[in-house]
């Protein structure tokens, strides 16, 4: 009985720290079945009915008139709100606590009124067969609501003790000994019942709660599937629900939808240069700052690596522009990251609805191509979609798509263009150059794959293999010839340069001396402190650097003096126009006598005539290369020629 009491006092405790989805659910478990409310109804009012009827009693009449009432009033009531459904019967929080005070009030009446006709009966009536009627209708009524509202434990102990505690006074009054038995049987009934429906409680509270946990987390778990991991936003799964949706949305209001879509432009280089801690917290900042900009006017998600992409809804086609260039400040402004001062720009591709498709997969694939068009353009830009761009950005994409396994399928191979000293008239050194050949689009020219490469990341591993590669095919030749390898931006600003550049020279055993690598210099305009800190480094390897293309637009007489190169390669327009124009002859007249003075030799390329070469003896350049003398070649065949190495025009 302790235990009993101790468990009713907690029961208050309990039922208060439930949250309000289990409540709701445990409210709804008391309309969960209105055919055994009715049932219990119609029969009690029938028999209490009938017991008034015999007895002819006016106040049991009247309380049997009161229990049919409450009755009708409890079925309409359950019944409407089970035709309703669960979501009209139990709302949420307050609605649930409405509908349970309702459902108590009906219930405790009913209760009470089967309570007080069982008392009635055995004070006012000598008829034994009535006086069972009405005890047993007051008993069954007890212990059928303490299994079917045992969901609400306040109300089912309520109605128990309402139906049969006044038929324990009842039988008490009558001072008959087999009557107080049947009071105390009755007594311990209520007390059995009343443990019956706090386990019956406990029992279906665990199911409940067991049942909710277990939905929140397949909630969760389906919010994070939706979720990118790193920045919070709509990952790729979440975005194109979200993006058909508001298409078909689109569609019915005939209205207009922006997609944009947006890569960060050289991310790489910041994971590269700081670290992937430094990329991770551009990105996040770059998330941050988008949602804060348009998440009210439509979606933003992070599709993956450094892609993002954002749909607005257009009151015109032409507000597309405005959000492009509105998208392009918000990225530009500098994050920081462990006191670095992380600079980013954005390439955005748009593409709008319906006017440029009206599926998800043709806006996205021609937002992508509008995408590659602002790459192309020189990055930090927008591009619209427009018909035009189909073809040439399809093939951009297809041959990125197939660089990807190039390398293992060993699609790549190396040309070698020798290099002739002017005074000795022998080759001195070759020059490495990367071709491909690919298994679908055949030939592809090194002006269309190379930045394809650069662009994503790629020429890191293929630039590793050429030098390898050089390496080990110059290791054959003689000892005074060398190899001249360029290097990629990407890789110059590469930390372990050096440590592949060692480790192609150690597995090969090339002397460093022997290597020539060249470097163009608008690399130099971009990061000057790290490419002079690359270059020193390689020096220190021993292992020589050129200027390549020099005079193509950024020339500054300061690189001359302040980059440790070995040799200046004078850029092929200068030698074009040496046989017809003498500003041309000066230029490079010039630019021979001031790399002689600052220690470096010069190399001439892109010689075709006879004129040029001769003209180029006569400024004393150091060296030439050019389809006069010969064109690239195979390594077998630049062997072959070590036999002859006078310069002879046309050989090759």
């Amino acid at each position: 009985m302790a235990r009993l009491i101790h468990r009713l006092r907690q029961l208050r405790h309990k039922d208060e720290r439930i949250t309000a989805a289990v409540r709701a659910t445990l409210v709804e478990s008391l309309y969960a079945s209105p055919q055994s409310l009715v049932i219990g109804a119609l029969t009690s009012s029938v028999i209490a009915t009938v017991v008034a009827a015999v007895s002819r009693d006016r106040w049991l009449a009247g309380c049997a008139v009161m229990i049919g009432v409450v009755g009708v009033i409890r079925i309409v009531d359950a019944v409407r709100l089970h035709r309703q459904g669960a979501e009209a019967t139990v709302g949420a929080g307050a609605s649930a606590r409405r509908q349970e005070r309702g459902y108590r009030l009906g219930a405790l009446s009913y209760a009470g009124l089967l309570g007080l006709f069982g008392l009635l009966t055995l004070t006012r009536t000598e008829d034994g067969v009535l006086q069972l009627l009405a005890v047993t209708t007051a008993i069954g009524y007890a212990a059928g609501i303490a299994g079917r509202n045992a969901g609400r434990p306040s109300i089912a102990l309520s109605q128990l003790c309402g139906a049969s505690l006044p038929l324990v006074v009842g039988l008490l009054i009558a001072f008959d000994p087999l009557k107080a038995v049947l009071a105390s049987v009755i007594l311990l009934f209520v007390v059995a019942m009343m443990e019956i429906t706090l386990q019956t409680y406990e029992a279906i509270l665990r199911a409940v709660v067991v049942s909710h946990e277990k939905a929140a987390l397949a909630e969760h778990n389906a919010n994070m599937a939706r979720r990118d991991d790193l920045t919070g936003l709509a990952n790729r799964t979440a975005f194109r629900e979200q993006f058909e949706a508001r298409l078909a949305a689109v569609a019915a209001d005939s209205g207009s939808l922006a997609l944009l879509w947006l890569d960060l432009d050289r991310f790489k280089e910041v994971n590269d240069t700081f670290g992937h801690l430094a990329g991770n917290a551009l990105l996040v900042a770059v998330a941050e700052r988008l949602r804060r900009t348009f998440t009210d006017c439509g979606t933003v998600a992070r599709l993956g690596g450094d892609e993002f992409a954002i749909v607005c809804a257009l009151d015109n086609p032409e507000q597309a522009v405005a959000i492009g260039r509105r998208l392009l400040e918000v990225v530009g402004e500098p994050a920081q990251c462990d006191g670095h001062r992380l600079r980013s720009s954005v390439s955005v591709g748009v593409a709008v609805a319906p006017r440029d498709g009206t599926d998800a997969d043709t806006l996205l694939k021609n937002a992508d191509l509008a995408l590659y068009r602002a790459k192309e353009s020189g990055r930090g830009q927008m591009s619209l979609y427009e018909p035009a761009m189909d073809e040439k950005i399809e093939r951009r994409r297809q041959l990125a798509a197939e660089l990807h396994g190039a390398l293992q399928r060993g699609e790549f191979h190396l040309v070698y263009q020798p290099i002739y000293d002017l005074a000795g008239e022998r080759i001195t050194s070759c020059e490495a150059l990367l071709r491909w050949t690919n298994r679908r689009h055949g030939a592809v020219s090194p002006a269309e794959f190379i930045p394809i490469a650069e662009d994503n990341g790629q020429i890191v591993a293929i630039g590793n293999w050429v030098l390898h590669q050089a390496c080990r095919t110059a290791r054959d030749w003689p000892a005074h010839i060398s190899i001249a390898v360029n290097l990629s931006p990407v890789q110059l600003r590469a930390s372990n340069l050096p440590a592949v550049v060692i480790s192609a020279l150690d597995s090969t055993g090339l002397a460093p001396q022997r290597l020539h690598l060249e470097v163009t210099e608008s690399v130099l305009l971009e990061d000057v402190d790290a490419s002079l800190a690359a270059l020193k480094a390689l020096n220190r390897l021993a292992v020589n650097t050129t200027l390549d293309d020099f005079g193509t637009g950024y020339s500054a007489l300061s690189y001359l003096t302040r980059f440790p190169f070995q040799t200046l390669k004078i850029d092929r327009s200068f030698v074009t126009d040496l046989d017809h124009s003498p500003a041309s002859i000066a230029i490079v007249q010039t630019v021979v006598d001031l790399a002689a003075k600052l220690g470096m030799r010069t190399v001439a390329e892109g010689v075709e005539t006879a004129a040029q070469l001769d003209q180029l003896r006569r400024t004393r350049c150091d060296a030439v290369q050019g389809y006069l003398l010969a064109r690239p070649m195979p390594a077998d065949m630049v062997a072959a020629m070590f036999a002859g190495t006078r310069l002879r025009a046309g050989n090759g």
